[in-house]
């Protein structure tokens, strides 16, 4: 198969990192295939990419990255969220786009165009060259479901989220709390949720939309969506291709050699003792939020490893803190590891379930207390860390859902379903299995003609 498929990522480190397992997941079934990238700079930090870059560069000739000019952004934008910051420049960047599709287009067949929501400007560029445009989706279906069915919300009110003080009822969803959405979603005011609610609108229009998901994993939302549920008033829902889980086995982004450090310990632990707590890229607490998570965790009697940019100063007689990074992959394969504390990004969610590793879930930032819903009430995965309303989390809380997750009846509960989802996912991934039939529909969606 000749051709070159073009991926075309939001900045961030976690949804870069998405879109190039799908690029070589796509060479791993056709190798005859090129994988182009077009990466963005963002004038702010969303974690350094470079690093990865690189590495992808030099172990997998077949994905090239496009650099694009870097786009310089007034100071009249005030939204308070980096994701509007985010979808200005992505929106700016759609003459680059085409210029840059224009010029792989002379020396191969551009086949696709894969873009992720925040990129959703580049849609009139496909449709411009006549190249099929999909999404791919880096959160779940769950989510993906409620973003579709944004507008409908949109149009049943003219509150705002924040204000509604109510649950959401999403077709196909359990009940999510009004303020449990995305941040930048919440007030309707916000430039943010504008711009959200135009990809939401758009997101009916692709070829299609690829989800890092498998079937019976979300199996309720994936049939509402593909049942035209989400959208009443289009006329038509796109092909919904769930090519699920994709988890990059090595995904470091830092240099740091001591690393391994934490393996090293893990190998000194008893099996399945050892509670993980790993925050994401922009995972930040405060220094009192910090002494509250050191107090519980300590007060819990658990073995623990703790991935902090900013440790405390305490002696942690019972576990080991890594100062910002550790390899969660292998962190979480580790057999020492038996429970994850989790900012509920959907990478890690999935890291996790394919891990075999149950969660507790507390959500930091974008659609993370979403997922935390999701996790608890729907899939059962994860038990709930609540937070007061300013947001903070006390150390008897900390304390209290680490001993729930290592030694109840409940926390049992979500291990045997956590073990039970990982089964799932390797069949899916496995010859004749959803996901990989799934892959196989995308690629006939635009070769057939």
């Amino acid at each position: 198969m000749e051709g070159a498929i073009v991926l075309y990522p939001s900045p961030a480190i976690g949804h870069l990192i998405s879109m190039v397992e799908l690029g070589k997941l796509l060479l791993k079934h056709y190798p005859s295939l090129s994988i182009k990238v077009l990466i963005t700079t963002l004038p702010f930090n969303t974690g350094s990419t470079a690093p990865y870059i690189n590495r992808v560069s030099a172990t997998t000739t077949s994905i090239t990255f496009h650099h694009l000019p870097t786009i310089s952004l007034s100071n009249s934008n005030s939204s308070p969220h980096h994701e509007t910051l985010a979808f200005e420049v992505l929106r700016l960047n759609n003459p680059y786009v085409h210029q840059a599709l224009v010029s792989i287009s002379k020396n191969c067949t551009v086949r696709a165009l894969i873009m992720d929501v925040f990129c959703t400007p580049a849609l009139s560029v496909a449709v411009e060259l006549n190249i099929p445009a999909y999404y791919f989706f880096t959160s779940g279906a769950c989510f993906l479901d409620a973003l579709l069915y944004l507008p409908t919300i949109h149009r049943s009110t003219t509150k705002s989220l924040k204000d509604l003080n109510t649950n959401l009822e999403f077709p196909g969803l359990p009940p999510i709390p009004s303020t449990d959405m995305a941040k930048p979603i919440l007030d309707r005011n916000d430039e943010a949720y504008e711009r959200i609610l135009n990809a939401s609108n758009h997101l009916p229009k692709s070829a299609g939309i690829i989800v890092n998901t498998f079937e019976l994993l979300e199996p309720r939302a994936i049939k509402t969506i593909s049942d035209g549920l989400c959208v009443p008033d289009e006329p038509t829902t796109p092909p919904l291709y769930c090519i699920g889980p994709l988890i990059a086995t090595d995904n470091r982004t830092s240099g740091d050699g001591g690393s391994h450090d934490c393996l090293k310990w893990l190998n000194s632990q008893r099996s399945q003792s050892v509670v993980f707590l790993c925050f994401g890229s922009l995972g930040l607490f405060s220094a009192d939020q910090l002494k509250e998570i050191a107090v519980g965790l300590e007060r819990s009697g658990q073995r623990f490893l703790w991935v902090v940019r900013s440790p405390p100063a305490e002696d942690q007689s019972k576990g080991l803190v890594v100062k910002s990074w550790a390899p969660q992959v292998a962190v979480l394969n580790h057999d020492s590891v038996a429970g994850f504390v989790t900012h509920c990004g959907w990478n890690s969610a999935l890291e996790a379930i394919c891990a075999g590793v149950p969660m507790v879930a507390w959500p930091l930032y974008a659609e993370q207390r979403f997922n935390r819903v999701v996790l608890v009430e729907e899939m059962k995965l994860a038990l709930p860390m609540n937070e007061s309303e300013d947001g903070f989390v006390s150390a008897a809380e900390v304390e209290k859902r680490i001993r729930e997750l290592m030694d109840s009846e409940e926390g049992n509960s979500v291990r045997m379903q956590v073990l039970a989802m990982k089964a799932a996912a390797e069949a899916a991934m496995s010859e004749g299995g959803s996901s990989r039939v799934a892959l196989s529909k995308f690629v006939e969606s635009w070769t057939r003609g």
